[in-house]
């Protein structure tokens, strides 16, 4: 007898794993040589299909779910994150008026996808804290004294205000073409907040074989995390391994960053925020059974100017390690 199409989800486990997975995100500039601006992310978490949730708190008949979802694979997950901004001298502990200020922001946030056929729908919700509470001082100290050897950063006194954040975000993306072969994945999404207000569009392509997903994505709001896709959405799923180059572009229209305009409650330093940016991307990615590596290097443009200077382009890379279920 052919098995049911809840058996090929493992409807009758509430704990299988199929479908879940555990993603981690690091960013540095140190990778591409600077210390500076932009200087370090990290986002860690997970996630699960919706059905596994919906189950375990309530046991919804299968037959709702599917008929709710109209066919789309759903997932959720939660994460915790940090990022960090600083301007181009970390040795003054004087404040820099005409230089990007001190920042960190650090979160927790949940992420909500749904993919069906060629489409991918993604939400996402942070919140957290800029300022002292989000630890950027002891964080990037200990880094620099025990793992990477680096100056000490003696300006942390004048960051950014403490004061809570709450970020919204919403991103597309659509995929056209052969998972042996080649690609086009463009998105377009926007984030309101807080924290940040933008919309933004762009998009990738890519070349390899098996290739599953929507591409990588940076810590940047609405793509990090749930790679995974059930193997009806993904053939390559069913395959031990795959790979793919790519290459894209982002563009972004801001209206509001609160790690260049400053706190926006209280005051403090800031700096004058260019209305629009983008960044320049390229790489690789491998998957080799459950396990996914995935390297991307980002130059993105100036995003401030002074009186005494621009912002400076800035490249950095962004290492994405997952486990997929």
């Amino acid at each position: 007898m052919a098995p049911t199409a809840a058996a090929e989800r493992g409807d009758g486990a509430p704990w299988d794993l199929r479908g879940s997975e555990i993603q981690v995100f690091i960013e540095n500039d140190s990778f591409g040589g600077t210390d500076q601006y932009y200087t370090s992310g990290i986002k860690i978490g997970g996630g699960v299909p919706a059905e596994r949730i919906t189950r375990l708190i309530t046991r919804p008949p299968n037959a709702l779910l599917d008929a709710i979802s109209d066919g789309a694979s759903n997932h959720f997950g939660l994460f915790i994150g940090q990022n960090l901004y600083t301007p181009r001298d970390i040795t003054v502990a004087t404040p820099q008026a005409f230089d990007r200020p001190w920042a960190a922001w650090s979160y927790i946030g949940a992420v909500a996808q749904s993919v069906k056929e060629d489409r991918l729908h993604t939400v996402e919700f942070d919140f957290g804290f800029v300022g002292a509470p989000a630890l950027g001082r002891q964080v990037q100290t200990f880094w620099h004294k025990y793992i990477v050897d680096a100056p000490e950063p003696n300006g942390w006194g004048n960051q950014i205000r403490a004061e809570p954040g709450v970020l919204l975000t919403y991103l597309h993306k659509r995929r056209y073409g052969d998972s042996n072969g080649f690609q086009l994945v463009p998105h377009a999404g926007a984030s309101i907040g807080t924290i940040m207000t933008l919309v933004r569009a762009g998009g990738i392509v890519r070349v390899g074989q098996n290739m599953t997903g929507f591409g990588p994505d940076s810590i940047e709001p609405g793509g990090a995390m749930l790679k995974n896709t059930r193997s009806e959405h993904d053939a390559g799923r069913r395959q031990p391994w795959e790979w793919f180059a790519f290459a894209g572009v982002d563009g972004r229209l801001i209206g509001h960053n609160i790690f260049l305009d400053g706190s926006l409650f209280r005051g403090g330093p800031g700096v004058a925020r260019r209305d629009s940016v983008y960044d320049i991307t390229a790489g690789l990615s491998l998957r080799i059974d459950k396990l996914r590596v995935s390297v991307t290097r980002i130059k993105r443009s100036e995003e401030f100017r002074t009186p005494l200077a621009g912002g400076g382009k800035q490249r950095f890379y962004s290492v994405n390690v997952g486990i997929e279920f």
